[in-house]
């Protein structure tokens, strides 16, 4: 049976280098035969947390929200990795990756996790020579504490500087790393 890996899409732009990089490493996952799915966050309703924590009551599954959120919650229940892809937007990720990731403490704690056993990568994408000076390196921190709290492993990072959208692809070494990472996650099944 093959992996299944979602690709998490945080960027306003289709194609922008985030996504760019999420879809090279879509293009090596599924030359090693793992069955991959891309969501464009832009593109679906997902509502702010509300901090209302009715999530959290025993007899309460999921979120309140009503809104598209619901469809990625069964998606990433079903799959053994997850790959979040984000520019770097003032110094940290974009405000849709930022929405998205709230939203998984509805089902991210406790008896009610899904994500305990799963495996994530990451992309980002920046515009500042540095990974510090850029913010990336805030991101990548901010990761390590959601999958340490999620009880998920970070199977690998892909990350790189472009500033035009499409200008990650003349970063060759960073492209390949991207197909390396699919390649190693149609490896593992959770």
């Amino acid at each position: 049976m093959s992996a299944k890996i979602l690709i998490v899409l945080g960027s306003p732009r289709k194609k922008g280098n985030s996504a760019t990089l999420g879809a090279k490493v879509a293009e090596g996952a599924i030359a090693e035969g793992a069955d991959v799915e891309t969501i464009y966050l832009n593109g679906i309703n997902i509502k702010p947390c509300q901090g209302c924590n009715k999530c959290q009551q025993n007899t309460f599954k999921g979120c309140t929200i009503k809104d598209e959120m619901h469809l990625l919650y069964s998606k990433m229940k079903d799959v053994d990795s997850i790959v979040v892809a984000s520019p770097i937007y003032f110094f940290n990720i974009s405000a849709q990756t930022k929405i998205f990731i709230d939203r998984l403490y509805a089902v991210g704690v406790g008896e009610k996790n899904i994500f305990k056993g799963k495996n994530f990568a990451i992309i980002l994408s920046f515009a500042d020579p540095d990974l510090f000076t850029s913010g990336a390196v805030n991101a990548l921190r901010s990761f390590q504490d959601i999958c340490r709290y999620l009880g998920a492993t970070i199977e690998g990072m892909v990350y790189g500087r472009a500033s035009g959208a499409g200008e990650i692809k003349e970063k060759q070494g960073v492209m390949e790393k991207a197909v390396l990472l699919g390649k190693h996650l149609a490896t593992l099944k959770k």
